[in-house]
């Protein structure tokens, strides 16, 4: 395929391209910085910063993972717009470019997030599970109707609301990793608020799972099928490191040093893969231990 990638110098991108690669797939990507995309993601594409720059590009597939840092600093007025403008205006280019092209891709994955769903306590939430009305919901629901306009033209979409994404090198368990060796670890809160996680190993498996299952489109969970309690994950990342974690944050102090940006680490969704699970997707990290196991042994 000629896929065209958004946030491929991101996390998760950083390992999507050389998997693609790896399948013999021809990578296009649209970054600000398009000269440092190649030395930073370590395989060949072509990089422009225009997604206009694509229109005569054979194109059989777009993904959209570009967004800045939910938790890049204090939401403010200003970050909370920037977190909107980032994810919403690339997604109008995507949109744009479409338009402007004789062929459509064949399919667009675009990200999204666990956010959608916003707080929802105990409850089991799959793709049809009504969101809780906060700004997490807002965000990602301004970027799926963004990216539901691509679909409006004829192009099959899957949105893949992503989970806590892990790995050694990035993401929410980089800064973790020092803390907890220091037998710093701390449940936050109470410690009940559900962590939906995900290996970054099986979000790029679901992704290429995604590109070739012509079957499905719309909202895809995106997350292992065994969520956690932040409890749950203290012990069990506390346990993998061999190391003690006996400490808690109470909710007040977050709240006071977080402002609502606390919300992301004392709120949190049970949620559960029910569609990829039903097209019998395999994970090869479907439990905690075993991906925690995987990250922190792996030489």
């Amino acid at each position: 395929m000629n896929i065209l990638i958004t946030g491929a110098t991101g996390f998760v991108g950083q390992a999507l391209c050389p998997a693609l690669k790896a399948q013999g797939h021809s990578l296009y990507v649209l970054s600000r910085t398009p000269a440092s995309v190649v030395e930073r993601i370590g395989v060949e594409v072509e990089a422009h910063s225009d997604a206009m720059a694509f229109r005569d590009t054979p194109l059989d597939a777009i993904i959209n993972l570009a967004g800045a840092s939910i938790a890049g600093g204090p939401w403010t007025a200003s970050r909370k717009q920037t977190l909107v403008d980032s994810r919403v205006s690339v997604t109008e280019s995507l949109e744009a470019l479409c338009k402007a092209r004789d062929t459509l891709p064949q399919v667009l994955i675009s990200g999204s997030a666990m956010g959608y769903y916003g707080n929802q306590g105990d409850t089991v939430v799959t793709e049809q599970t009504p969101p809780h009305q906060e700004f997490a919901h807002e965000l990602c629901a301004r970027w799926e109707a963004a990216a539901q306009r691509i679909e409006a033209l004829g192009v099959r979409t899957a949105i893949i609301r992503i989970g806590l994404v892990l790995d050694r090198d990035g993401g929410s368990l980089k800064p973790m990793l020092p803390v907890y060796r220091c037998g710093l670890g701390a449940t936050l809160g109470s410690g009940t608020q559900y962590m939906p996680w995900i290996h970054r190993t099986d979000l790029v498996r679901i992704i290429m799972h995604l590109l070739n299952d012509g079957a499905l489109s719309g909202p895809v969970n995106s997350s292992a099928p065994h969520p956690v309690t932040n409890r749950e994950f203290t012990k069990t990342l506390a346990r993998v490191l061999h190391r003690p974690a006996p400490w808690r944050i109470p909710a007040f102090v977050l709240k006071t040093a977080m402002g609502e940006m606390s919300r992301l680490l004392l709120t949190g969704a049970r949620m559960t893969p029910a569609r990829l699970e039903h097209t019998g997707f395999a994970f090869e990290y479907p439990t905690l231990e075993k991906a925690l196991q995987a990250i922190v042994n792996r030489a």
